[in-house]
């Protein structure tokens, strides 16, 4: 029988912290979210690996370190509005759910927002919205967001995004070519807009309109 809370807490204390993140915040909702309820159950023992686990439809729940490093880079202090792009598994969903006042949440594939939906309704969330659509165009109706986080790797930083950021606003964002990505936190003043470059990565493609092409 797999003891969860000690695998959690080793990924913690050797993924997050022994790697330098800092944000106490981030690291609290790392240690509280149960990463293995957001895996397919065939591949449950092995949750909290240093490794991202494929969720099916070609798609992945991130390694806990890039997790945590993207999550630290939207500096979240608890009364933002996050979009994240591509709901996936829902984890990092429900970490930014810990962290900010409410979540908008957009998944391109049906089957994958619907499990996610249900994972976080049963974990008791209610600061989350649910969106099923091409997450390169963003959600603008909700707009302006805080914080964007995109969890998949763009071919440029796609502009619906830039200019749904409120002013101040963090994008982070994977970009590069198909095969590896650097991670870039946007920051937006007025109508100028500041790269950060987090170091390398490697992320599944984002589709759209703003991304590549199927």
């Amino acid at each position: 029988m797999v003891d969860f809370e000690k695998e959690r807490f080793n990924m913690v204390e050797y993924q997050i912290k022994g790697r330098g993140i800092k944000d106490q915040r981030v690291i609290e909702a790392m240690k509280k979210v149960p990463r293995h309820l957001f895996v397919p159950e065939s591949l449950i023992s092995i949750a909290y690996g240093d490794h991202p686990v494929s969720i099916g439809e070609g798609q992945t729940i991130s390694q806990p370190y890039i997790v945590a490093l993207m999550t630290e880079a939207l500096n979240l202090k608890s009364d933002e509005k996050v979009l994240e792009i591509g709901t996936g598994s829902g984890y990092q969903t429900a970490i930014l759910a810990e962290l900010c006042k409410e979540v908008y949440t957009v998944e391109r594939i049906p089957s994958l927002s619907k499990r996610a939906m249900r994972v976080l309704e049963e974990l008791g969330y209610k600061n989350i919205k649910f969106g099923i659509g091409d997450g390169s165009i963003g959600w603008k109706e909700y707009a302006p967001y805080d914080g964007i986080i995109v969890t998949a790797g763009a071919p440029h930083f796609p502009q619906p995004l830039l200019e749904q950021l409120s002013d101040g606003g963090r994008l982070v964002i994977p970009c590069g070519d198909e095969y590896s990505q650097s991670l870039y936190k946007v920051t937006r003043r007025g109508n100028k807009f500041e790269e950060e470059n987090l170091g390398g990565c490697r992320f599944v493609k984002l589709l759209g309109a703003y991304g590549w092409k199927e």
